[in-house]
């Protein structure tokens, strides 16, 4: 049969994601320092945007500002349903209907008159110490010859967070051109400093390093942490005992002073700085009943610069790529107004769902919090679970028992002997409570803490106890465990 090329028409139906919808979509996902930063370089980039100036008034009448709970007027009035990509943007927009009522739309913003939610002076954090910082100003003050300083900075240089050690002294040595030896005197020397055990190699020498300090010495403590250090991860004191040729309770005393020894010497001065979140949605009981607040303090508000608007609606006369330019800079600055507004109202139904749904979690706390997946949003609001997945991104709520994040109310259940659906959440805060009370000495077992939960009317498999305790790096009941 030969080969030959022929043309046909097939018709077929796609989505085309236009930039305007990819730019709403990705504004649904953004965190508020994320939207900042980009209206911030919109504005650089359009020049017919520019911002609202706080306590500017419109030209025609006033515009009541919107009370706790209320939804902004603009986003009253539109009430769109969910980003579809059509409209304004895809085809020419009527820029002479919009002109003349553009000063009767309101701000989408809403305002605290008083600005009682602005962070306190007391929440700015100072530069914090770094164990670097500790330990230079500690050899700046000891007796070390030039040579020697240029060793600790070496070391200092090349500390994990933990404070240990991860560079060779023979690496070392060749970097500095010094002989082992005084590689290894001024490391010792080092590992003397505050806190005591940095600059350590490994988990024994850590140890050691803090025992040798103490007055008096322990030889037992010694030998178990330089011979026998597996056996005491694993509490095997019997074992111990029986090779080291003392009593059980002599083992236990000396397991007891290295259970006080600090395994990460550099702890104290690691970790990540703490950040303040700032809720997205305010949730407050008034009068027996939740109302939902948007958090919009610090979001620029956004207008079309009164300039070039004035050139659209008198019909200046000019070049006609400036004309185009101009319209089509306004139609990028209107989709973009109307796409926040749209954030913000899809943000505030989301947030009225989940206060719907988790009543009893606002009212009485965790224990009764109640399963939800997006579907349940979903449906409640009429919008796709994508949608709701993007707005639950990494947005926050203040509510009656604490800040969470959005995607905190979403879990899976389990379903109790009476029929009662459980949350996830609800039963890994009752294991925690379970746990907190249990003897030290007699920890419970995974498959005691199910037959406990069994006593609770919460069938659940020991397995998925395991599951939940790893999850809450919590340890099992060997590692829990104390002899002392």
């Amino acid at each position: 049969m030969p080969i030959e090329m022929r043309q046909t028409l097939k018709l077929s139906q796609q989505l085309v994601m236009t930039p305007q919808l990819q730019q709403a979509i990705r504004l649904l996902q953004l965190t508020r320092l994320e939207l900042v930063d980009m209206l911030d370089q919109e504005m650089k980039e359009n020049p017919l945007l520019e911002e609202v100036e706080e306590g500017k008034e419109y030209a025609d009448e006033p515009t009541p500002e919107p009370t706790e709970g209320e939804v902004p007027a603009t986003v009253a009035e539109e009430r769109p349903t969910e980003v579809k990509g059509e409209g304004e943007g895809v085809r020419e927009f009527d820029w002479e209907n919009y002109l003349e009522n553009y000063n009767h739309a309101p701000s989408y913003r809403q305002t605290d008159g008083d600005g009682e939610e602005r962070p306190s002076f007391e929440n700015f954090l100072a530069k914090k110490t770094t164990l670097a910082d500790h330990l230079h100003w500690q050899l700046q003050l000891s007796r070390f010859t030039e040579d020697e300083q240029r060793v600790g900075v070496w070391i200092i240089g090349n500390l994990e967070e933990d404070g240990y050690l991860k560079m060779s002294v023979e690496d070392i040595g060749s970097e500095t051109q010094l002989p082992l030896d005084r590689v290894e005197g001024v490391l010792r020397r080092i590992q003397q400093f505050d806190p005591l055990g940095v600059a350590a190699r490994d988990l024994r020498e850590c140890l050691l390093i803090q025992l040798e300090q103490l007055s008096p010495r322990d030889s037992i403590a010694e030998k178990i942490v330089s011979e026998h250090l597996s056996l005491l991860k694993n509490r095997n004191y019997a074992v111990i005992a029986k090779r080291l040729g003392v009593s059980t309770e002599r083992v236990n005393r000396a397991a007891y002073l290295i259970s006080k020894l600090e395994p990460k010497p550099g702890r104290a001065f690691g970790g990540e700085i703490a950040q303040e979140i700032i809720p997205d949605v305010y949730i407050y009981k008034v009068e027996g009943d939740y109302v939902v607040h948007l958090n919009d303090d610090g979001i620029p508000r956004l207008e079309v610069n009164s300039f070039y608007r004035n050139i659209l609606t008198e019909g200046r006369s000019g070049f006609e790529g400036d004309r185009k330019y101009i319209q089509e800079k306004m139609r990028s600055a209107l989709w973009l107004i109307r796409s926040i507004h749209q954030r913000q109202e899809t943000i505030y139904k989301v947030a009225k769902s989940i206060v719907n749904f988790q009543r009893d979690f606002l009212d009485k706390g965790i224990r009764f919090l109640k399963p939800l997946v997006l579907r349940d949003v979903a449906q409640d609001i009429q919008m796709h679970e994508s949608t709701i997945s993007r707005v639950t991104h990494n947005k926050y709520a203040h509510t009656p028992q604490g800040i969470y994040e959005l995607k905190f109310f979403f879990n899976t259940g389990i379903t109790s002997t009476q029929g009662e659906n459980l949350a996830s959440e609800s039963v890994k805060n009752l294991l925690r409570e379970i746990i907190a009370k249990e003897d030290p000495r007699k920890p419970y077992s995974d498959e005691k803490l199910v037959e406990i939960l069994k006593g609770m009317n919460i069938h659940i498999a020991r397995r998925t106890i395991s599951k939940y305790r790893e999850m809450m790096k919590i340890l099992s009941s060997n590692g829990r465990r104390k002899v002392y």
